[in-house]
């Protein structure tokens, strides 16, 4: 290889003319010394435009090997035919073509023996761009075959970059209109300008919406010496030469290439203005800005496309929500429903068994007051009026009386207490107090039976409860344990605090309680194997009444035997209020 590389676009006198804007490669590739001299001097001063070649130098097939491999970018080739060989410059051809792959160069063949490397076989079955002698390349032929070379080159780089760049704008877009934020588009957009321009650019991509009340704009995206600014949403915060040139984009609606920085304008068909200020390490060149506003012009669909993903998303999760509402409103619609079939169902299933226990029981005491009516109508229609044989009668149909009243009183406190939206009326009550209360209020019903009634109790126990509600169920339990404990038999009544509860236990001495009969405990109209001692009258309603008070109440009741003949005991349990000592 030879030294004298030189770019041509100074003249051997007069001033140094201006360096030119770009600096074409000419190889000349011949053992000749005569014809790189030659060449050297046609084209001293050539220029094309603006632009000027820079010329080297190989005097054989393998040199000329070599300067291809250091210098790719080489636009054209003057190849002598004959060197080391009589087809060592035809050989080369091959191996620009075929084994380096470069289609790019153009090569034009310069021979001094025409008829060794006949023309038309030449043109035709090597890939070259043209054949002279070297005879007729006189400066001025020269001057035109480079000048035609070059702007062949030029050509099929624009092509090769325009090809480059439609790769990379058909790549990004598949890319691009896959993000579903507009964060990652911002930065999909600079990262795709940086690979079509082939340069390491520094950028920022802000974003205005019109529509907003909100003024300014914000920072989506920023590389290079700007990545700091990323997610700035305060104009303030940028230097003011940036807010100017945005400020300016933004008035001006357009486009605009400047020297190594360029000032893009995307408007979207929403109500979105983006402006992308790109700093690269080159000037772009038309074929750069060409691509570069093509792909811009594609970027208001993927910013829409965006913004409609992000208020579908909206909608979406607004229908969802709306659902859900919709959802829980049929549910709990649904529930009242289930609900109010469950209730038409028990009310159903109880005026059944209404009807049952009344066609079974009441028929009973009606029965006899009806009989015992017509016997005191004979007695005060015979001959002689006994008093006391009046007396008994009428007493007679006075128990019977009452014990239609109970069995009146038993049912209505049954339905009231199945009523789902019974409300309790509570307050703080004395548990023993009320105990005694209830003692009390059984002790003659005991002493008629020739019963012994105990109460005892501490303390001052407080709970919270409906005091009515609860004076029915605690008054279930003492009657009961009167009713079922035989004549001169015991009955124990306690109040006294269990840990956080208040217990209320009635220990009778009945005949106790049959495995059986703890199942059917306080269902409603259940009969025990049990029978009242007194001939008093028993609907099977009285503890199902109690239990269902105390449930209210969020409290528990129980009941416990040893079995038949060593009596039962019942207890209510509540959370306790308070606990103080008895006055």
């Amino acid at each position: 290889m030879n030294d004298h590389d030189d770019i041509l676009s100074l003249s051997d006198d007069g001033p140094p003319a201006d360096r030119p804007d770009r600096v074409w490669k000419v190889a000349v590739i011949d053992d000749d010394p005569a014809v790189h001299d030659g060449t050297r001097y046609a084209l001293y001063d050539y220029r094309l435009h603006r632009d000027g070649i820079k010329l080297l130098s190989a005097f054989s097939a393998a040199e000329g090997r070599e300067l291809l491999k250091a210098n790719p970018d080489i636009a054209v080739i003057l190849l002598d035919v004959v060197m080391e060989s009589e087809n060592a410059g035809l050989e080369l051809v091959g191996y620009i073509r075929n084994v380096i792959k470069n289609d790019m160069v153009r090569i034009i063949l310069r021979t001094g023996q025409p008829g060794q490397a006949p023309e038309r076989d030449v043109i035709v079955n090597f890939d070259i761009n043209d054949y002279k002698a070297k005879t007729e390349l006189t400066a001025d032929r020269l001057f035109t075959v480079i000048t035609a070379g070059l702007r062949s080159y030029q050509q099929l780089l624009k092509m090769a970059e325009t090809r480059r760049g439609l790769e990379i704008i058909v790549e990004a877009a598949s890319t691009l209109f896959d993000f579903k934020s507009m964060q990652k588009l911002a930065e999909g957009v600079l990262t795709q300008l940086s690979s079509l321009l082939a340069a390491n650019c520094a950028g920022i991509l802000v974003l205005r919406d019109v529509a907003s009340d909100r003024k300014g704009f914000s920072v989506l995206a920023a590389s290079g010496c700007y990545t700091a600014l990323t997610g700035v949403d305060e104009p303030d915060r940028l230097d003011a030469d940036m807010q100017l040139l945005i400020s300016q984009a933004f008035q001006r609606k357009s486009t605009q290439f400047d020297e190594h920085r360029s000032v893009i304008y995307i408007q979207t068909s929403g109500s979105s203005e983006v402006v992308v200020i790109l700093e690269a390490g080159k000037n772009l060149s038309d074929t750069d800005r060409a691509m570069v506003e093509i792909f811009c012009g594609r970027l208001s669909i993927a910013f829409d496309n965006v913004v409609l993903y992000d208020k579908l998303q909206q909608a979406n999760a607004l229908l969802e929500r709306r659902v859900n509402d919709r959802t829980r409103e049929l549910k709990a619609a649904n529930d009242r429903l289930q609900l109010q079939w469950l209730r038409a169902r028990r009310t159903n299933a109880f005026q059944s068994e209404i009807l049952g226990m009344v066609a079974h029981d009441i028929r009973n005491p009606l029965g006899v007051i009806l009989g015992r009516t017509e016997i005191v109508s004979e007695i005060a229609n015979g001959p002689s009026l006994n008093a006391t044989s009046v007396l008994t009668q009428m007493g007679h149909i006075r128990d019977s009386a009452q014990r239609l009243t109970a069995m009146v009183t038993d049912l209505i406190s049954s339905a009231m207490t199945e009523d789902q939206d019974i409300n309790l009326r509570q307050e703080n009550v004395d548990f023993g107090q009320l105990g005694r209360a209830i003692v009390e209020a059984n002790r003659p019903m005991a002493q008629r039976k020739s019963q012994t009634l105990d109460f005892a109790c501490d303390d001052a126990i407080i709970v919270d409860c409906d005091i009515d509600r609860m004076r029915d169920a605690m008054d279930n339990l003492v009657s009961n344990a009167i009713k079922y404990s035989p004549a001169h038999g015991d009955i124990r009544v306690q109040v006294h605090s269990e840990g956080r509860e208040a217990a209320f236990y009635v220990h009778d001495s009945g005949p106790g309680l049959m495995p059986d009969d703890k199942s059917r405990l306080f269902g409603r109209f259940q009969r025990l194997s049990a029978q009242p001692t007194g001939g008093e009258t028993s609907t099977g309603l009285g503890l199902a009444i109690a239990k269902r008070i105390v449930d209210l109440h969020g409290g528990t009741i129980k009941a416990e035997s040893a079995g038949m003949g060593h009596g039962s005991t019942f207890s209510i349990r509540l959370k306790i209020a308070r606990v103080g000592k008895t006055k």
